[in-house]
Formats: C-alpha cells, structure tokens, sequence
C-alpha cells in the first residue's frame, strides 16, 4: 500500500507519518534523506544530485524521480510506502505515476492558517541540546529560558510569523492543487482534522487505511 500525506506545514504530517510506519510496517520515503542517502553512497544519482546542490541549485524532479524509483526497489518497501512531502507539485505526482508508482491511499490534514502560525511561531529551541519547546503548548518554567540550564532560548529563522506565512503561500501554489488531483484519482481519500487530539488522528487514519 502506498500512502500519500498532505497537508500545510505545521500540521502534525510527522507525526502521523510515525504512527502509520508503526502500524503497517511500511517505511517513510523522504527526499531528504533520499538525497542525503544517494550523495553518501556515491551512486550514479547521488553524484548528479551532489553537483547540483553544491552549485546552490535545486535538484530536478527528474534526479527525484529517479530517486524514488531506485528507493522503491529496496526489499523494505515490499509492502509499500509512506509518501511524506513527496509530491510537492502536480509534475511530480505526475511523474510518478509515469515511473509505475501507483497512490493507493491518500491522507489529508486539514489545519487553518492560524493554526499552523500558532504552533510553529510558537516554537523555542535551547540551541545546544536541542530541546524544544512551546509558548502555549509546552512551556519553559521560567519565559524563553530552558529548564535545566536557565539558558537563553531561541525561535529558529524558519519558525517566525512571516516566514511561516510564505511556507504557507508556497504550499497554496504547489502543493494544495494534489488535494483536487488526488480526489479524481483511483486512490482512496481520507480528509481529518488536524486540529483534535494526536490520538484521535492517529486512530481515525488508522481505521481508515485498515479498512481500504
């Protein structure tokens, strides 16, 4: 079974991405660790995907693609997959359709705008451990100092309001269109509130792909 995870940045597709792993036993396919893998063992896409991404380029969807396809092949993914922020865009899930990849299911989690603000705006990292809190959610004893150490606490680049928004924007533009895409597709769709308990997610997207 191959799974696909929409939804907006901030809106626990990690989390949920765990839990179906857990379940199904299928692993999750990131492009990240895709490229990171590839670079590192010095395969034939890896070196093509190095040199672009040390010219400060983005590498194409083709090299992705291919990437994927040469992922797919590993005895892990007998089972299937777990697609999480892949497809970013229609050409992609295009493109995998083209290289045989066929979506069986597709998970959306829907979270509002302020929403999705709220919970990554809201992030502080103690910078040398890598402990993370939350203003509202998982508050510091004493504000914006970390609990054992009483250092200063940080809010990463990627974590303010306005840069946040414009990951939002990007995701109207590239992403939102596979909502539509994969609704007239074959694939079985299941849309949930990303907002309610991680619990009760997890058990609704469960129930759903058990019962495909």
């Amino acid at each position: 079974m191959n799974v696909v995870l929409l939804g907006p940045p901030g809106s626990g597709k990690g989390t949920q991405a765990q839990f179906i792993v857990d379940e199904f036993g299928i692993p999750q396919i990131s492009t990240g660790d895709m490229l990171r893998s590839a670079v590192s063992s010095g395969t034939e896409l890896g070196i093509a995907a190095k040199k672009v991404m040390d010219a400060g380029e983005l590498v194409s969807d083709d090299v992705i693609l291919g990437l994927v396809e040469e992922r797919l092949q590993k005895p892990d993914c007998i089972k299937g997959a777990l697609f999480d922020g892949f497809p970013r865009t229609l050409l992609q899930a295009e493109g995998m359709t083209e290289i045989g990849v066929v979506v069986d299911a597709v998970v959306e989690l829907v979270v509002s705008d302020d929403v999705v603000v709220e919970r990554i705006s809201g992030r502080r990292v103690h910078q040398p451990s890598g402990r993370v809190y939350h203003l509202t959610f998982h508050p510091p004893r004493i504000p914006e100092k970390d609990d054992e150490t009483g250092e200063e606490l940080i809010q990463r680049p990627d974590d303010t309001e306005d840069t946040v928004r414009e990951r939002l924007s990007i995701y109207y533009r590239q992403t939102a269109p596979l909502i539509d895409h994969y609704r007239k597709s074959s694939a079985s769709y299941f849309k949930t509130d990303g907002t309610v308990s991680v619990e009760a997610i997890g058990a609704a997207i469960r129930d759903f792909l058990r019962n495909i």
